[in-house]
């Protein structure tokens, strides 16, 4: 959701050559210090904006380093820099100023100093920038490290040719583009597998690391750690005495791989180099399953076999005693938005305790306590991510109760301190103190940055409301209302419904630097954000109720929210209603399209299912399609619920669409291929309807390039002003 920009704002940012830069991959991008021309948001001002990415206490608790990224339009690029602040959020200091990103900053030394990736090396510097060292030596080759609790060893991550699914061309034809693949799971997200990852073990001595002497942790095993598509150094953790890792795999490939989310935790002794897996039985054999039909009643997910942990087991952590170690788990294989739950593993007996399962929805995000006997966690309840901490015997207790989001929480290693970042539908990330109290009233919250302050003063921004609405089953349902940020209640305005993506993805007080609620309003705009059916945070039975029922209850939901807010809110225009979404959404938007009985005046989706037969078979993620529409297409004895997802997918409706469309895709987008995209907008052409197509030829299922994302934020506006603005 981004502006049309009719306001011309001040240069974003400063460009500046860093030493001997001569390429256009060295220009050092700074933070921007513009002045405004307007109160109303512009996607100038949001990609001036810094982009907080990662913090971390000092071991001493008084400072707090963090790295934050700056873009710039005119480069077409961002660029990453580390900062310190005191832990009271006085005295900040921008560490790094290179032409290369540096990024990954983490204290070591006791504090004394931190390390940093920087061109693809680990370097070191202490809290002022200075003494630089460069640690590694590996030709840039180095993706991510954590070094151990003595110092002693270091993980490194590197990546390693993979030709498992993708053959090697031959030497002799050094030139030849042809990929020969064999299996499945041969791309993923927006890049074919041709490598993976592998974490390999190396040690710390004083003249640095040595990364020719360096163990591959899975030595000979063709599986990547950390996992794709999104895993990073969180997915590996040390013990409290240095002598075992613990990491996440899903030890499968090809087709195996393709339909199953069957990850789990491991324990590597890098003494013995030995390894076990904590999550399943000695002698473990997995059932064999169906690859055209769902796992709900497969034999991987009977009552028995959940004790062998099927399903997603992810980031763990050890306590600081040493006696545990904690994880984040989902119970069933090939349902990749199945409850995340907290799991407990006493490494004494083997024993497995879940205990946030007071806690009926998803554990984004989790720490230990100093005492090794509470753990504190994030998660999203009622369309907001608070934090909670849990105790060993499963009691939850809410510590905030924020109308925000919570996206991080990790010690601030003061006492029993923590340290998140939030942000909300008003404000990107910032870093904050949190002081848990024994009520919730009594917790402390102490904002440390204020990264964006000096451009937020000069936004007039949207007021947000809740407001909860009957469904058509008769239960009570969360719509956020954002109203356009120069608000009249006596005038009418043309109002959005937005469908939210996932489809099991909350509609909480995230800040989007696409989907930005607050640009919409700038731009006139009210917004109607329901929590529909389908989505964490009002319980299980609620979040899984869509599976098998993508067009059923949660399109009911969409119609049940426009229709409160067109019947009951005297400031929207009936007359004016538009439908917008992404992923799901796009989906969402398709169907709605030949579904809406004339209420919407216009749509636009983003990367959307349109044609789900052909979705079943495009998508690189097979354990998705088969979880969620139960059956393939072909299969003769499909489940109702398949039946009926496949008889109401969006393009068998294309028949009734009358309603101007806005199709927009990234051809890397290899999770809902673009031919969806172009299926759309080609038969809303052929049908005469007015139609554009936006493609984007070098974008994935986001859009992240400046200028790519300036265009789709005017092209986003520029198409509901033609059809809701008249």
């Amino acid at each position: 959701m981004k502006t049309l920009a009719t306001l011309a704002v001040a240069a974003m940012t400063t460009i500046a050559t860093a030493g001997n830069a001569k390429t256009a991959d060295e220009i050092n991008i700074a933070k921007s210090n513009i002045t405004l021309k307007s109160r109303q948001m512009t996607p100038e001002a949001l990609w001036a904006m810094g982009r907080i990415a990662t913090a971390e206490a000092s071991p001493n608790g008084k400072q707090i380093v963090y790295q934050v990224g700056y873009y710039s339009v005119e480069a077409n690029k961002g660029h990453q820099v580390i900062c310190v602040i005191d832990a009271n959020g006085k005295n900040s200091r921008q560490l790094t100023s290179a032409a290369n990103n540096e990024t990954d900053p983490t204290w070591i030394d006791g504090g004394k100093n931190i390390a940093y990736l920087s061109g693809g090396e680990i370097w070191k510097m202490n809290d002022k920038g200075e003494g630089r060292v460069q640690l590694t030596h590996s030709n840039g080759k180095i993706e991510g490290f954590k070094f151990s609790p003595d110092g002693s060893h270091v993980i490194l991550i590197k990546s390693l040719p993979f030709n498992e699914i993708i053959k090697k061309n031959p030497d002799d034809l050094p030139k030849a583009t042809g990929r020969l693949v064999t299996d499945l799971m041969y791309r993923h997200w927006d890049h074919y597998v041709e490598s993976i990852q592998h974490p390999f073990l190396a040690k710390v001595t004083a003249d640095g690391i040595d990364v020719d002497a360096n163990t591959d942790i899975l030595n000979g095993e063709p599986y990547e750690c950390p996992m794709e598509p999104f895993g990073g150094i969180e997915q590996l953790t040390w013990s409290p005495d240095s002598k075992t890792i613990a990491y996440t795999c899903r030890k499968k490939i090809g087709a195996d791989y393709a339909i199953s989310t069957d990850a789990d935790i491991y324990l590597y002794d890098i003494s013995s180099h030995e390894t076990r897996n904590i999550c399943k039985e000695s002698g473990y054999k997995a059932p064999s399953v169906d690859a055209t039909h769902t796992m709900k009643d497969q034999s991987v997910n009977s009552e028995e076999n959940l004790k062998n942990n099927p399903g997603y087991d992810t980031n763990p952590l050890f306590s600081p005693d040493g006696k545990y170690i904690a994880w984040q788990s989902m119970a069933r294989d090939g349902y990749e938005s199945d409850r995340n739950r907290l799991c407990v593993y006493t490494l004494a007996t083997g024993e497995k305790n879940y205990v946030t399962e007071a806690f009926d929805s998803n554990v984004d995000a989790f720490c230990w306590g100093n005492d090794s006997k509470t753990l504190s966690f994030i998660g999203v309840w009622h369309g907001c991510v608070n934090m909670y901490q849990a105790t060993l015997a499963g009691e939850v207790a809410q510590l905030t109760d924020n109308w925000a989001d919570f996206v991080s929480i990790a010690p601030a290693n003061d006492g029993n301190k923590l340290l998140a970042m939030r942000q909300s539908i008003s404000a990107p990330t910032d870093i904050y103190i949190v002081t848990p109290g024994k009520e919730i009233k009594k917790t402390k919250i102490e904002q440390v940055t204020f990264e964006n302050k000096h451009i937020l003063d000069q936004l007039s921004l949207g007021k947000v409301q809740q407001r909860w609405v009957k469904t058509t089953d008769g239960k009570e349902m969360l719509c956020w209302i954002i109203l356009p940020s120069n608000f009249d209640p006596e005038k009418k305005y043309p109002t959005l419904l937005f469908c939210e993506g996932g489809p099991q993805s909350p509609v909480s007080q995230f800040w989007s630097y696409r989907w930005n609620f607050q640009i919409m309003a700038a731009n006139g705009y009210v917004i109607v954000a329901p929590n529909r059916h389908g989505l964490p945070g009002f319980g299980s039975e609620w979040n899984e109720q869509i599976s098998g029922d993508w067009t059923g209850q949660c399109m009911n939901d969409y119609l049940s929210a426009i229709d409160d807010a067109a019947d009951n809110l005297p400031f929207v225009d009936k007359e004016r209603l538009g439908a917008v979404g992404a992923s799901f959404g796009g989906f969402s938007v398709y169907y709605l399209a030949g579904n809406h009985d004339k209420r919407f005046k216009c749509f636009i989706s983003h990367d959307g299912a349109f044609n789900l037969e052909s979705m079943y078979t495009d998508t690189e993620e097979a354990w998705f399609s088969n979880w969620e529409y139960e059956d393939a297409f072909w299969n003769k004895k499909l489940t109702p619920n398949a039946k009926k997802t496949y008889d109401n997918s969006p393009h068998k409706f294309v028949d009734k669409w009358d309603t101007p469309i806005l199709c927009i895709h990234g051809e890397m987008d290899y999770r809902i291929n673009y031919n969806q995209g172009m299926g759309a907008f080609n038969a809303a052409r052929m049908k005469g309807i007015p139609a554009e197509l936006l493609i984007f030829p070098d974008e994935n299922h986001w859009v992240l390039k400046p200028q790519n994302g300036i265009l789709w934020q005017r092209t986003f506006f520029s198409w509901l002003d033609k059809w809701l603005k008249k």
